[in-house]
Parts: C-alpha cells; sequence; structure tokens
C-alpha cells in the first residue's frame, strides 16, 4: 500500500551554500498525492504571485553542477532536494509535502540519517491505494566522455556505481547493492557528501558552499581525510553517490524497478537518463505491484533498529 507519515516532522538547519537559517517540514499528505515541495516563505508572501509549490518530479529539475534544483513555471527554485528525496525513497514514503522557509533544504550532516531517523521517529502510516512503480522495459544509457548512467530491466531496485578520484583518500571505489530489506537505510543513509578542499576554496571564493564545514562534508586534500573523525566507511564516497542516485531516480515520480548503472556520473546524468528514458517508446511503463513485488521495494519492512545497525 501507499505510505505517508503519521504526523509533521521539523528540521531545523541551514543551507549548504548560502548558509542561512531553514525551516523544513515534511507532513502528510493524501493517496495520491505524491511527494510535492512547497516555498513557505513564497506562499506566506502575500504580495508575491508566484507559485510557491514545486513538483517532485524529473521535468522540474533544471541544470546545476552542484546538487539537484528545482524550478516550478513560475521561476521559484529550491535546490539541494536530493537527500530528503533519498530518506523518502529508502523509506518507502509515496506521500508527502515538504515546507521550506528558503531556497535550499537544510544540509544537517550532509547525509540522510537525520532525515531518516526523524521521520522513523514520528511513524508511518500506510494508506488505501496501491503502490505504482516504474518499471524499466529496457536498457537506456546516457554518456558525457567517460562518464556513463544506464537503467536496466531488474526485479527489485539496484544500484551500481564506480568513482575514480585522482585524491588518495576517495581513489577507486565501486559497489553494487540492492535497496530491498532496508538496504538503504542500513548501508547508505548514514554517508554524506564529499569534496575536495581546493574544490571548497574555489566554491566559496564564488560565493558558494558558506554552509559548508568539516561537519557536514567529508573534505579531503590529497591522501587525508581532513573532517574530524575520518571517514564513516572505507568507501563512503561511492556509498553517497549511491544515495545521491537514489535521490534523483525517485523525481521519476515513483519507486523505480530496475538496475541503475553510474560510473563517474553525477546529479544532472541521472536527471538526463531520466529524461531519456521517459522519451524512449517502450522502455517504461508505469504498473501497479503485487504484494510480492512490493515487499522487494525499497522501505519495506524498515524500523528503526536498520539505522542504528550503521550507527
Amino acid at each position: 500500500m501507499q505510505t505517508t507519515l503519521a504526523t509533521s516532522v521539523v528540521f531545523n538547519g541551514v543551507g549548504l551554500h548560502s548558509g542561512k537559517p531553514v525551516r523544513m517540514v515534511v507532513s502528510p499528505a493524501r493517496v495520491n498525492a505524491g511527494i510535492t515541495f512547497v516555498r513557505s516563505d513564497i506562499a506566506a508572501d502575500a504580495a508575491d504571485d508566484r507559485a510557491a509549490e514545486i513538483a517532485a518530479r524529473w521535468d522540474c529539475v533544471v541544470p546545476s553542477q552542484l546538487c539537484t534544483l528545482m524550478r516550478n513555471e513560475d521561476g521559484v527554485t529550491l535546490s539541494t532536494v536530493e537527500h530528503i528525496m533519498a530518506a523518502l525513497a529508502g523509506l518507502g514514503v509515496t506521500n508527502a509535502v515538504i515546507s521550506v522557509d528558503g531556497p535550499e533544504v537544510p544540509i544537517l550532516d550532509g547525509s540522510a540519517a537525520p532525515f531518516v531517523d526523524k521521520l522513523l521517529r514520528a511513524g508511518l502510516a500506510q494508506q488505501e491505494g496501491p503502490i505504482r512503480v516504474l518499471k524499466v522495459l529496457k536498457p537506456v544509457e546516457v554518456e558525457q566522455g567517460d562518464a556513463v548512467a544506464r537503467l536496466e530491466p531488474a526485479d527489485t531496485m539496484e544500484i551500481d556505481f564506480h568513482i575514480d578520484f585522482a585524491d588518495a583518500a576517495i581513489g577507486v571505489q565501486g559497489k553494487r547493492l540492492s535497496m530491498a530489506n532496508g538496504a538503504f537505510v542500513r548501508e547508505l543513509s548514514d554517508c554524506r557528501t564529499f569534496c575536495r578542499k581546493s574544490d571548497v576554496d574555489m566554491m566559496r571564493k564564488n560565493g558558494l558552499a558558506l554552509g559548508g564545514t568539516f561537519e557536514n562534508a567529508v573534505v579531503v586534500d590529497g591522501d587525508a581525510v581532513l573532517s574530524p573523525g575520518g571517514l564513516r566507511r572505507d568507501d563512503e564516497p561511492v556509498r553517497h553517490k549511491m544515495l545521491d542516485a537514489l535521490g534523483d531516480l525517485y523525481l521519476a515520480g515513483a519507486p523505480v524497478l530496475g538496475r541503475y548503472v553510474g560510473q563517474k556520473s553525477g546529479h544532472a546524468m541521472t536527471n538526463a537518463l531520466l529524461r531519456k528514458l521517459f522519451a524512449t517508446k517502450g522502455a517504461w511503463a508505469f504498473v501497479t505491484v503485487d504484494a510480492t513485488t512490493a515487499a522487494r521495494l525499497p522501505g519495506a519492512g524498515v524500523t528503526r533498529f536498520d539505522l542504528a545497525v550503521c550507527a
């Protein structure tokens, strides 16, 4: 069955790029509502006649190198949605309203774990409506230089990701996981965004990453991990890329039943892949799943114990 929240959940933090305080409220939504973002600061401004709602959908994504950026028809934007989208996908939440009082989702600790923890504490509620999934029927691929992103048919949601960085602290990493049976919560949710110190310096010179710290991102410099405590997992960077991919794929408007293969890919390529998938006749179909298939989707049977396993 479809799932929403038992009650609203509040998150307070800062925007990664603006460095400004931001308050986000994730609330229950009706059956078949899907995921919707609302810029509450715009909705509360009587003088602003722009629409405050932004559908959490692939065709509302606009080009951005550093995060997933959404924009509605009135030009209202919201950035860095990938971590909360990954949390909702990993918990199997199909219907929710996410109100944010600024242009960025709070970065919190740079992972999805704080979102997962609070959402599980609030509780999830099943609804009287069947789950619809996006089933991949034939392979679709996009390339950019030596980077590749591909979707293939599969019986579950799987992610197979490979990265290759010159920095020895990251290097070459690869991992493949099925997202069934709470795997996202246990294996990926606590993995933080990462960057090189040289990139941080450059972004700050350009007025970006003003809210970034060594506590909400893994910062590396050559073979050194500068963030206190080092890595949470030896392969935390590739796991975070898998987290991002799950969040970006959830902008398909439904859970994806298929295998995502990423080779040095990122937010923009995942969105380009969804656009190509939907533009390719016979490559996809929205289908209502039976109980057996639903049991293999991300979020099926997840509990707070799954989060404790990765702590």
